[in-house]
């Protein structure tokens, strides 16, 4: 009891001296930097992501008045560059900021858009045709029904596809059920590489054979096909969704706009109610850094397809670029909580305040390691699809960093503690998340 007594007496101890250390850490009279740190990053990341995703969206509209070849090669590759500056945005969700805030003035003024951008995966059944095994195709999906198309699902809304637009996707994107994915990037990946799978549990698949083959969709799908002119309005309606998206998010961190949300997080937005208490806006964000690291990119994005062990559960599964997915996820958020962006010092990140980050950097250092060794991989012998087969070496080490991100999500709990605020291991989980 004795022993009980004197644990619970130092942990608090242990708080009131991390608050009073942040409070001089921080300064008594200003703003805290922590904040403007983050913010200034959000500015910066989501203003080239909106710049990838306009050039995507040339290059697809390139593609689409002259389908070459070439023009398809250009297109996947733009994708791709879009990719890397979104996928360190992620960092951002789970934060009750604009991207995904349930509630909130800025839900409804920015629309909360990460399930129209990111969602998966995605029933590609629903958007285009598909080949099994036996080489049989499907229909009754999107661009082969010119008329209203009910995406099924629970209390599914038929919409009008005549024309494929951006309203219309929007209006279908997770109608009738999560899977019912229409829009955002993974809807234009499949439209460009098409299927690729190896193996789904276990089973051989002839749809596409070989460790660094991804879909193999060809240009004729958008020339002599059937259909090709409803894909290539498809793309293009996709693509200005994600640009209109991007621009409502660029529009919520843009400097000089004191009536935005970025003002809101510093506490100086003209209308006052808007803005977020300090402490408020600290927990929401070191919270949402725990369970983005712990519970969807460990749990989510790699326990899921590797004990599964699927193909179709990996995020980026027709382009096989799940392991740019996962390392612009990790670097997303070690940008954030090491106040950088592309190299740069952005100014007072939330570890400074740490005396003691040693386990946290250990564990660090050694998921840089796997992170590396698996890109290393995808580049040169085996993409991610192959590297979690069961029989695979690589397996083992995916797993690893898998364990050692849930690690590194429940450190923000001594992170924050840095910073004087008190978060719980629950805090920076979501218990349906992480299960696997």
């Amino acid at each position: 009891m004795k022993a009980q007594k004197r644990f619970a007496i130092s942990s608090v101890l242990t708080i009131a001296m991390a608050a009073t250390t942040a409070q001089a850490f921080w300064g008594n009279n200003e703003a805290n930097p922590i904040l403007s740190t983050y913010a200034d990053i959000a500015t910066a990341n989501y203003s080239d992501a909106l710049n990838d995703a306009k050039t995507m969206q040339a290059t697809i509209k390139g593609f689409t008045d002259n389908p070459t070849a070439d023009t398809m090669s250009t297109a996947k590759a733009s994708w791709l560059m879009a990719r890397e500056s979104y996928g360190l945005t992620e960092a951002f969700r789970l934060s009750n900021g604009p991207i995904d805030a349930e509630e909130g003035w800025h839900a409804q003024a920015y629309g909360a858009p990460e399930g129209q951008l990111n969602a998966w995966p995605l029933d590609e059944n629903m958007i285009d045709y598909t080949t099994d095994a036996k080489g049989n195709t499907t229909s009754g999906n999107i661009i082969d029904t010119a008329g209203m198309f009910n995406p099924g699902g629970e209390n599914p809304t038929v919409v009008n596809v005549s024309t494929i637009t951006a309203d219309a996707i929007a209006a279908l994107n997770e109608n009738g059920g999560d899977a019912n994915v229409a829009t955002g990037y993974h809807a234009i990946e499949f439209l460009l590489w098409g299927q690729d799978q190896d193996y789904a549990n276990f089973m051989k698949d002839s749809v596409t054979n070989g460790a660094l083959v991804a879909g193999q969709r060809t240009v004729a799908d958008y020339t002599t096909a059937k259909n090709a002119d409803r894909r290539k309005q498809y793309l293009n309606a996709a693509s200005a969704l994600i640009v209109s998206d991007l621009e409502a998010m660029v529009a919520a961190w843009a400097d000089g706009d004191n009536t935005n949300y970025k003002a809101a997080l510093l506490g100086n937005n003209s209308d006052s109610t808007k803005n977020i208490d300090e402490k408020t806006a600290l927990s929401q964000i070191f919270a949402g850094l725990g369970v983005f690291v712990k519970s969807e990119l460990a749990n989510e994005r790699i326990a899921v397809a590797v004990l599964t062990p699927s193909e179709e559960d990996e995020h980026s599964c027709f382009s096989d670029n799940t392991h740019r997915d996962i390392t612009t996820n990790y670097q997303g958020f070690k940008n954030l909580i090491f106040g950088t962006y592309n190299g740069v010092s952005y100014g007072t990140a939330p570890v400074d305040a740490m005396q003691d980050k040693s386990e946290l950097m250990a564990l660090i250092k050694s998921a840089d390691n796997k992170v590396n060794q698996m890109n290393a991989l995808a580049q040169t012998s085996r993409h991610f699809d192959h590297q979690i087969r069961p029989n695979d070496s690589q397996a083992k080490q995916i797993k690893k960093l898998k364990n050692e991100l849930r690690a590194i999500g429940d450190q923000m709990i001594y992170v924050s503690r840095a910073n004087g605020i008190d978060l719980t291991v629950g805090d920076v989980t979501d218990g349906e998340e992480t299960k696997l």
